[in-house]
């Protein structure tokens, strides 16, 4: 809009702010009697003027004074409310000491869904796929992993070698290492599947994609 030379500004006495930082946040979000603003699951006692924001699991907190706690599945923030544009200090460090949390969160959105770590330790992880309506996995195949898939929630079909065939709620299947697959779901509702992976190497790399329906090529996800 700063270049664009066919528009027309008019003044207008209305409430604006850019929302840049969480203090900021709280200044548009409703609040009870003693100041403090909550979203999610949260419980407080004897707190004030402080924002609580919990996005998967319950946060409590007592006797808190004008302060910011953000929790999600990547990590909790927990800053006072008059510093909380410092928070790209921290953003610095965490880079500096090469902490996967700046460039790869536990939920990841694809253009077919979502996926959410649950467990990685060596030689195994489990996931929670979330696959749209109408949504198609790439074909692919991996070199160093196998994969069970079971699904708990709608329903997927999946692509395996030569067969086609459906997956319902607590049905189950095995994908080996090599085996060229695909989930879609061309179904009405989302399909849920929990897939528990097995291997020497678990990285997004190890994708051999070799049909994609967004125009994704090669490896990755």
């Amino acid at each position: 809009m700063e270049k664009a030379d066919n528009v027309v500004m008019v003044a207008l006495d209305v409430g604006w702010s850019d929302v840049g930082s969480w203090s900021a946040l709280q200044d548009v979000t409703p609040s009870d009697d003693k100041g403090n603003s909550i979203d999610g699951d949260v419980l407080i006692h004897d707190c004030e003027g402080s924002y609580f924001n919990a996005e998967s699991r319950l946060v409590a907190a007592v006797g808190l004074r004008d302060v910011i706690v953000v929790e999600n599945k990547d990590s909790v923030l927990i800053a006072d409310k008059n510093k909380t544009q410092d928070v790209k200090a921290l953003v610095d460090k965490l880079k500096e000491s090469g902490r996967p949390e700046t460039n790869l969160h536990r939920q990841v959105f694809r253009p077919w869904g979502s996926y959410d770590s649950l467990e990685n330790e060596e030689n195994f992880q489990v996931k929670r796929l979330i696959v749209k309506p109408g949504a198609v996995l790439s074909l692919q195949k991996h070199a160093h992993r196998a994969e069970h898939w079971v699904c708990v929630r709608g329903k997927c079909q999946v692509t395996r070698n030569d067969e086609v065939f459906d997956l319902s709620v607590n049905e189950s299947t095995y994908v080996a290492i090599g085996d060229v697959h695909r989930i879609a779901n061309p179904y009405d509702e989302p399909a849920h599947i929990i897939e528990v992976q097995c291997g020497d190497y678990l990285g997004e790399d190890d994708i051999v994609r070799l049909e994609d329906n967004y125009g994704r090529k090669g490896t990755n996800t």
